[in-house]
């Protein structure tokens, strides 16, 4: 089912976001993750999408080789993995970052064969070491261009222009948002001319980034309606549950947290004591975005669900 008709429905639920595990592990390790999210019914989960990490290995004549090198298992192996185990709708990503053209064409010729309908389709990070995205000789540099690319397959355009007798795909796509801004973006205003571009593009839905203020969101959602953003708008929700995520938060994803929390968090002794802080003040979040009409929210699990589930079962 697709998401933007999940959400059509009208009914309070929460999705998840999820890491996929390193290579290495077997499917056990992906399904204990999953089961007890799925005890709360979820419509739907994402899993991220990392991009390929990059070496150079010196040859023995002195010239270097690139190196690529995966630490994860694909999307499609994660897919099809939770569809041979578990009924429930897969949401994977895909990233321009490390991808050409070509293969991300692939990927979703293999997403829809297995039967996927949902795409969350992103631009991603800089590779390590960088300051600036810089896209793959054949590649896309942002992500309406990417959404443009599925929206030509859902029409059933391929790059390959001598294939013959395709069909259309079938995607809901999603694309992410950033109620503080993006870190790269000059200002708030061209981030959200950004956005609006990816939803021009052929984007249904919108999910965001973190945030621990909800009156930032609800001043994101107002402005991005002004703009004529008039897509579905899922609030991303994250709990807090040790005292160094205070510095590390901010720097990794361009962040505010509010100084009442800050405060709040400086006095536990803990990281226990933070963690139930965490889960108390991600409850008043959700049920505040409940109380104003977002009945959908998206909570990032991090690898460690928890808390998530402890929140999820007070809220819902």
């Amino acid at each position: 089912m697709k998401i933007i008709d999940i959400l059509k429905e009208d009914k309070n639920f929460a999705s998840f976001e999820l890491v996929p595990p390193l290579k290495g592990s077997d499917r056990s390790k992906l399904h204990q993750t999953l089961a007890p999210l799925l005890e709360l019914q979820p419509p739907f989960i994402n899993f991220t999408c990392h991009r390929d990490e990059v070496q150079f290995v010196e040859n023995q004549n002195g010239s270097y080789s690139k190196l690529t090198l995966s630490k994860r298992p694909s999307s499609l192996a994660i897919a099809a993995a939770i569809f041979q185990k578990f009924d429930i709708e897969i949401v994977p990503h895909v990233i321009c970052g490390g991808a050409s053209k070509q293969k991300i064409e692939n990927d979703l010729m293999d997403f829809a064969f297995l039967g996927i309908e949902n795409i969350m389709a992103l631009r991603g990070d800089c590779m390590l070491g960088q300051k600036n995205f810089i896209p793959e000789i054949d590649g896309y540099s942002n992500a309406n261009q990417l959404v443009s690319h599925i929206v030509e397959m859902n029409n059933g355009k391929y790059l390959d222009t001598e294939l013959v007798q395709t069909a259309k795909t079938d995607f809901c796509i999603g694309v992410g948002a950033y109620p503080e801004k993006h870190r790269e973006a000059p200002n708030f205003e061209t981030d959200i001319l950004h956005l609006k571009q990816k939803v021009d593009a052929g984007a249904n839905y919108i999910v965001t980034q973190m945030f621990f203020d909800n009156e930032v969101f609800y001043n994101f959602v107002a402005k991005c309606r002004l703009s004529g953003i008039n897509v579905p708008i899922i609030p991303g929700l994250k709990p807090i549950s040790t005292k160094n995520q205070i510095q590390k938060l901010p720097q990794t994803f361009s962040i505010d947290i509010p100084q009442t929390l800050v405060k709040e968090i400086e006095k536990c002794k803990t990281d226990r004591e933070v963690y139930e802080l965490g889960v108390e003040w991600c409850i008043e979040q959700s049920k505040d975005l409940l109380a104003n009409g977002f009945n959908a929210i998206h909570y990032y699990t991090m690898g460690k669900a928890e808390n998530v589930i402890d929140i999820v079962k007070k809220v819902f």
